[in-house]
């Protein structure tokens, strides 16, 4: 038994999700048969003693040679060879009679005599024939690290339940870096039995040739960015990709007073194919709303501006308890119930069970809220504060939640305005246990303020990218930082990463070099559909000093590889996110003078420059379910496919932005997907579906409803449960219960980091400048000057910052820099 193994199945999802076999649908194949080219254990096969027919050395714990025993948890279980085989006279059958946690299964042995041999960059077709008496297996892959040593891999496929021989395959990922030998085996956490035989690996046909560049060289290698002619009407800081493939822009007042006070709350649906923007009756100022896509499209947006700060400083920005859906469909918007609470800049992270969860924010009085709220996805509302777990703690402003693959939610860091919260600066929150685990490694936690923060590709890996930040209350040049974390480990912890690329800065009179450490905050985090993560935008500091440059993260080699830049100044309330054509969309630009950049980029990457696209020429079955095999095909082969949740993203933030990989089965063009069984990879919703070729270029997506199982789909107890591992499951941090319970967290009226005596309320003159600014009236206003503020009135008699040192209620004029 290994101990490092340890894949428990926890009911917390509360799913067992339908098993739809599209395959059935088309009637090509019987009895689940799995797009397998048949082929003997005789034949060329990486698989040693593949049918169990040799006995293995004394001491082996009666099992046959090059096999192991594997697994963990609370179970009654037996390892038998029986004479009932598919070929020969052995076959191995592993049998659970009791289960309150964990997996059994028999594996390959971890071994270099044993374990097949593989080349990084190769892909494996693996196939075995087996019986079934429980839906709840998956074939379960290992892989050795020349570094690391042996580790869990990824869950590939969810096997149908089969009375007879039935013969199942399915193809690796690409091999990562570092890896020499994999095994693999299947795994049982359900009560009954998987009897198994004939196992075969064998090696995928070298991928195609690097087809010809049909761009410049330049955009070959980079990318290109396109500023499109037609600009977006509204001054949106919220952007969400509907599931019809447009994109609804939400700006309410968009950080306008003057608009907030006269009512004029604004929204815009983009249609990308099109290049037009529609103008939405928008009932409520959304400006700086949380929002996310429930799982049958719409979107539920919660709370917003109240109200705007008080030029005396007797409060700051209110958050309001309304709450609303848009429906893609209709294009308008209807009213929720109210939260509990006001929330302006709250959290929203999507769950397994398709309920949202939501942290943090402004409260009506502009007090920090400590209330969580749940949205019930059965009920269809808000809960009753009484019905959601408390631990009266403040999380921060658009707090990076982000769902685990055991429905914990971790914190990353990634926050808004200021300093972050107490302690280590990220943490792992268990709802149901109610408790608050502090993790370490985060450098610089309190200069993370408009961070970025993703789960990496592919979601199965459970490792978290955090990337820049800086502060603006105390308005340091944002950092190079970045932060990797591997959720999979005992007791996960972030360890550093290489630094952001460097490119050029606006420090108010044209674009230099970046030098030093100078990084950017503000920046945007984009997931592609080759497993890469664009980086884009962002600022030097304070809604002030764009920095230009962009680049792209590979996770399977730790590396950044700069890429084009975005031509177009990209800072506070801008955001970036993927298109289903495969491209990315910029928006938005709001410096500290109150202006905004109604200049719309679009970026081709380079997977877009590299020849013709494959195309999915017909996908079976769009409403899908967890444990699925779902068939696709294709127009020529292809290396991978996956799902990626459209984009809702505001502020850096997108928590629930997620690539989730479809292991393939493959029978030349005929494809099948083999989708996960845990809701908590790929929450219930819609998602754009992607081919990938083995040049990294993918095709035009399509969308695909995943959801739970019906009621009668339950009711059979034939489909399988979720398969959730027991990743994280030794965290030394500090761990603390709920709080006492208090009403909320005083916060400064300034933690926007605006000092409201300058100006209207959309203006942001900074409380702190930039530290080679001398603290004198004449460099201030000249660094004013230079980022283009204008004229400036005084609010009220107060100057703390000595801008009017000739009294006349106006800042920075020209007495005023004499005297200063």
């Amino acid at each position: 038994m290994m101990s490092r193994l340890k894949s428990r199945t926890r009911t917390r999802t509360g799913h067992r999700p339908r098993r739809r076999t599209a395959l059935l649908a088309v009637g090509a194949l019987a009895s689940g048969l799995l797009l397998v080219s048949p082929q003997s254990a005789s034949a060329a096969n990486l698989v040693q003693n593949p049918g169990f027919e040799t006995a293995g050395p004394p001491g082996a714990a009666d099992m046959p040679y090059c096999w192991e025993k594997s697994g963990w948890g609370d179970n009654d279980f037996s390892f038998t060879t029986v004479a009932d085989a598919h070929s020969g006279g052995k076959a191995m059958k592993v049998e659970l009679t009791r289960r309150v946690s964990g997996d059994r299964k028999a594996l390959i042995t971890e071994s270099a005599a044993c374990a097949p041999s593989v080349s990084v960059g190769k892909q494996y077709d693996l196939g075995l024939w087996y019986k079934s008496t429980t839906p709840d297996t998956s074939v379960t892959l290992f892989r050795h690290d020349t570094t690391a040593g042996w580790q869990y891999w990824t869950d590939l496929k969810t096997l149908d339940m089969a009375g007879t021989w039935t013969q199942a395959s399915v193809r690796t990922p690409e091999v990562p870096a570092g890896t020499d030998r994999i095994t693999w085996g299947v795994s049982v956490y359900g009560t009954g039995s998987v009897t198994t035989d004939d196992y075969t690996m064998d090696q995928v046909a070298d991928p195609v040739p690097e087809p010809e560049c049909t761009g410049t060289p330049a955009e070959c290698a980079n990318g290109r960015w396109d500023v499109l002619p037609t600009q977006n009407p509204v001054r949106s800081m919220h952007s969400v990709v509907l599931n019809n493939g447009k994109v609804l822009l939400i700006a309410g007042s968009g950080n306008s007073e003057e608009m907030f006070e006269a009512g004029t709350f604004t929204s815009a649906v983009y249609d990308p194919k099109k290049g037009t923007y529609k103008q939405i009756p928008t009932p409520d100022d959304m400006f700086c709303a949380g929002h996310v896509q429930l799982d049958d499209g719409r979107v539920l947006v919660m709370s917003g501006n109240k109200a705007y700060p008080a030029a005396n400083g007797s409060h700051g920005y209110e958050g309001y308890k309304d709450s609303y859906v848009f429906d893609p469909v209709t294009e308008t918007y209807s009213k929720t119930n109210d939260m509990n609470d006001g929330h302006w800049y709250p959290s929203a992270t999507i769950l397994g069970n398709g309920d949202v969860i939501s942290f943090g924010g402004l409260r009506e009085d502009s007090t920090g809220s400590v209330t969580a709220e749940l949205w019930s996805d059965a009920e269809q509302k808000w809960l009753e504060l009484w019905k959601v777990n408390q631990t009266w703690s403040y999380w921060g402003l658009y707090p990076s939640m982000i769902l685990m693959q055991d429905g914990r939610l971790f914190y990353s860091g990634s926050h808004v305005f200021g300093n972050n919260i107490p302690g280590t600066g990220s943490a792992i929150y268990d709802y149901g246990a109610n408790t608050v685990t502090s993790v370490s490694g985060l450098q610089r936690k309190d200069e993370r303020d408009q961070s970025a923060s993703v789960l990496l590709p592919p979601a199965q890996d459970q490792r978290v990218l955090t990337l820049g930040g800086g502060n603006i209350e105390s308005n340091p040049e944002a950092n190079r930082l970045t932060d990797i974390i591997d959720l999979k480990a005992p007791n996960p912890a972030y360890v550093a990463g290489p630094p952001i690329p460097q490119g050029t800065v606006d420090l108010g009179a044209g674009k230099v070099a970046q030098t030093g450490n100078q990084g950017k905050m503000y920046v945007s985090a984009v997931l592609l559909p080759d497993g890469k993560v664009l980086e884009t935008g962002g600022g030097l500091h304070n809604r002030a000093n764009p920095v230009f440059e962009a680049s792209l993260y590979d996770p399977a080699t730790n590396t950044f590889d700069p890429v084009a830049a975005d031509p177009e100044a990209r800072g506070y309330h801008s955001s970036a996110f993927l298109l289903p054509d495969g491209r990315v969309m910029a928006t938005g630009d709001n410096p500290g003078n109150g202006s905004w950049n109604h200049n719309v980029s679009i970026y081709t990457p380079p997977y877009l420059l590299k020849g013709a696209r494959p195309k999915i020429t017909s996908v079976i079955d769009k409403e899908w379910v967890y444990g699925d095999t779902q068939r696709i095909t294709v127009d020529r082969p292809i290396a991978k496919a996956e799902l990626i949740r459209p984009a809702a993203v505001t502020h850096s933030s997108d928590p629930n932005q997620r690539y989730v990989d479809l292991p393939l089965s493959v029978d030349g063009n005929n494809v099948d997907l083999n989708v996960t069984s845990n809701p908590n990879l790929a929450p219930p919703g819609w998602y754009m579906l992607f081919a990938v070729d083995a040049n990294g270029i993918p095709s035009v997506a399509e969308w695909v409803h995943l959801q739970g199982p019906s009621a009668l789909a339950k009711a059979s107890e034939e489909t399988p449960s979720a398969h959730v591992h027991d990743f994280a499951d030794g965290l030394k941090g500090k761990t603390t219960g709920p709080k006492k319970k208090t009403k909320s967290k005083q916060v400064s009226p300034t933690l926007a980091g605006c000092d409201r005596h300058y100006g209207s309320a959309n203006i942001c003159v900074p409380t702190a400048f930039p530290s080679d600014v001398k603290p004198t009236t004449a460099s201030r206003c000249a660094w004013l000057k230079d980022n283009d503020y204008g004229r400036l009135k005084l609010n009220g008699k107060d100057d703390p910052l000595g801008l009017d040192r000739n009294g006349d209620g106006l800042a920075c004029g020209k007495g005023d820099v004499r005297r200063g």
